[in-house]
């Protein structure tokens, strides 16, 4: 990952190492650092919880508010084909698919992990937010299946970047949702590991990981950040740290507008 930001007034941006060799797309994740308010949202039921924020992010992107797509999400396992940006919120909607450049399908994030992936054969991105319900969903997959049956995407061709997250040291999770991914995933006992006082730790990173090769994407394809945002309190918000009224980190991929190679 890299880090880019004009001076301490401006939101700072990870960019991520399996998007550069690529001209057209931009990829990023927002840390805590720069915003005007302390707790920033992107979407809500109001406006102005939001506006602001959206319009530097805009800017810092040089595209306009109206090119940011942000789903209301709700931990569903819904993947939205858009072809333009819509003109009422997205509801219940985990994950964005698109092959229009200009448009920048995010997500927001304080703990639950982020996927951005990129076809550079057939041009098409997605933004994926996957917490434990999603990710149980196998929602990292079924955006796979959807960028194949709507784009003819070819999985092993797909770059993709798992962003900044609650870590596998830190994820506690109770005997229930243990028992789930148990039924669930035949890597299970990979992805948990139990506790002397009997709750396990759940590794949403391998989870998603592990989704994503069974879908035929290739190991050197996945680059995951290892940073977690529970841990990492100057740089990301944490719901688990900080409340459910903390802020959110946002996550987007756009093709952008031109004529670029694809690689």
């Amino acid at each position: 990952m890299i880090y880019s930001r004009m001076d301490n007034r401006t939101p700072e941006l990870i960019r991520y190492r399996q998007f550069l060799p690529f001209a057209g797309v931009e990829a990023f994740t927002t840390t805590k650092n720069g915003w005007p308010v302390e707790n920033p949202r992107f979407t809500g039921d109001s406006s102005d919880l939001y506006a602001e924020n959206r319009r530097r992010l805009a800017q810092l992107l040089e595209i306009e508010p109206g090119q940011l797509v942000f789903p209301r999400q709700t931990h569903t396992d819904c993947v939205a084909v858009v072809e333009e940006p819509p003109a009422a919120e997205l509801k219940d909607t985990d994950a964005l698919v698109t092959n229009r450049r200009g448009i920048c399908l995010c997500v927001q994030t304080a703990d639950c992990v982020p996927l951005l992936m990129y076809d550079p054969e057939v041009g098409a991105v997605a933004a994926v937010h996957a917490g434990w319900r999603g990710t149980f969903s196998r929602i990292a997959a079924q955006t796979v299946a959807t960028l194949v049956r709507t784009y003819g995407s070819n999985p092993a061709g797909l770059r993709i970047a798992i962003g900044p997250s609650i870590g596998p040291a830190d994820y506690e999770v109770g005997d229930e949702v243990a028992a789930l991914f148990r039924r669930e995933f035949d890597f299970a006992e990979e992805i948990l590991t139990q506790k002397p006082d009997g709750k396990f730790l759940l590794d949403l990173w391998e989870a998603n990981r592990r989704q994503l090769l069974e879908q035929g994407v290739w190991a050197a394809h996945i680059e995951i950040s290892r940073q977690c945002s529970f841990r990492e309190t100057r740089k990301f918000h944490s719901a688990r740290r900080e409340g459910i009224s903390t802020g959110r980190m946002v996550s987007g991929i756009m093709l952008r507008n031109g004529n670029f190679p694809t690689h």
